[in-house]
């Protein structure tokens, strides 16, 4: 069994990310293996909320240059995830 805190690495604190938290929508980085169901547990365990829908999507890592040496950045995931009306995450900014 994966703990929570493994799954759900950090809340993503955007521009994008905050406009959309009055809608009860936050944005988590998450472990690329992850899937909806063990977001949302992990959500509910970490947070204390109760949630109502997550959308996932990858976000390919970039292709960097060191000098004449090509690599590419790790891939990414991110979850969306909607809380149920008059639920709250308290973020402390």
């Amino acid at each position: 069994m994966i703990a929570s805190c493994d799954i759900v690495m950090a809340l993503m604190r955007t521009e994008k990310s905050t406009q959309r938290e009055p809608e009860g929508k936050y944005l988590f980085l998450v472990k690329t293996g992850a899937n909806k169901v063990q977001v949302k547990n992990a959500v509910e365990e970490l947070y204390k909320v109760k949630v109502r829908d997550v959308n996932t999507f990858v976000s390919a890592g970039k292709l960097k240059r060191v000098r004449h040496q090509l690599g590419r950045t790790a891939d990414t995931k991110r979850a969306i995830v909607t809380l149920k009306k008059g639920e709250k995450i308290e973020t402390g900014v």
